[in-house]
């Protein structure tokens, strides 16, 4: 197995606090933790990322388990509150079988438990588990089963464009509101032309990425004509000191410009 790169310290702090704090508050819940999004994939960014994480119990959390679960992540979070804790509670059985069929379980969001809920249970996070996550406390990936699917995960990702980013890009595209407004800064156009890049790259190799890997797959494979727009949120991504190389106006506009399209294109490719 290739060697797992270096946790980013404050990953290591947070991620070992969490455990110290689970391990006090349910001895015993916390069978396996697995760091999956941008600490598995090498592209975590101190101040912008969160730390998504799975962990895993050997039986699903009762209602005394959820009520722990609350106390622990607060504790977690009165400790650190960035980077935060995004992730999910499964079993060993749920991962073995397909995310769309079992249980809803706790899903922990800006550091605060709902649930049961389905949310965070899908096919691109199975991937992510299955080849890429980080295993803190466990066995190593490839030690135990993880349902996969290239069909579901294709499917999923499709879903994923007509629904969540069409949404997105008819809430940023009405100027004159808060969401349109919010599109004239940095950090939400770097987030839709970056996330969509994802899913094309997913779609066009089956395989899983960065928000960086995809911008840098985005500019290499598609159209000259976005590669200002793509080189500006890459400079956003990475934090390069510097101008901007787009006005706000014009980033804005070609980030819309450029989801509009990812949309259409991988619709009209999957016909």
């Amino acid at each position: 197995m290739a060697t797992e790169p270096e946790l980013p310290p404050i990953v290591e702090e947070v991620t070992r606090h969490y455990l110290t704090v689970a391990d006090e508050e349910v001895p015993g819940l916390v069978d396996g933790l697995y760091l999956i999004g941008s600490v598995a994939l090498d592209d975590f960014r101190p101040g912008a990322s969160d730390i998504d994480f799975v962990a895993v119990t050997k039986t699903p959390a009762d209602a005394g388990a959820m009520a722990a679960l609350r106390r622990l992540h607060r504790r977690v979070r009165a400790g650190h509150r960035r980077p935060g804790l995004d992730g999910i509670y499964v079993t060993w059985d749920d991962l073995a079988a397909d995310p769309r069929t079992v249980p809803p379980g706790p899903r922990v969001h800006g550091g605060r438990v709902g649930g049961p809920s389905m949310a965070g249970r899908h096919p691109v996070a199975w991937q992510e588990m299955a080849g890429y996550a980080h295993a803190f406390r466990g066995p190593e990936r490839g030690e135990f089963a993880v349902w996969t699917d290239a069909k579901a995960l294709r499917e999923f990702t499709l879903a994923n464009l007509d629904g969540y980013w069409r949404r997105w890009h008819r809430r940023h595209g009405s100027p004159l509101t808060p969401w349109g407004l919010a599109a004239l800064g940095t950090w939400v156009p770097a987030w839709g032309v970056l996330g969509v890049s994802r899913l094309r790259y997913l779609l066009d190799t089956g395989q899983i990425t960065s928000k960086e890997g995809a911008g840098v797959y985005a500019r290499a494979h598609l159209d000259a004509r976005w590669h200002p727009i793509i080189d500006e949120c890459l400079r956003i991504r990475r934090d390069e000191p510097g101008p901007a190389r787009l006005s706000a106006a014009q980033r804005r506009r070609d980030a819309l410009s450029y989801v509009a399209t990812m949309i259409a294109e991988t619709g009209r490719s999957s016909a």
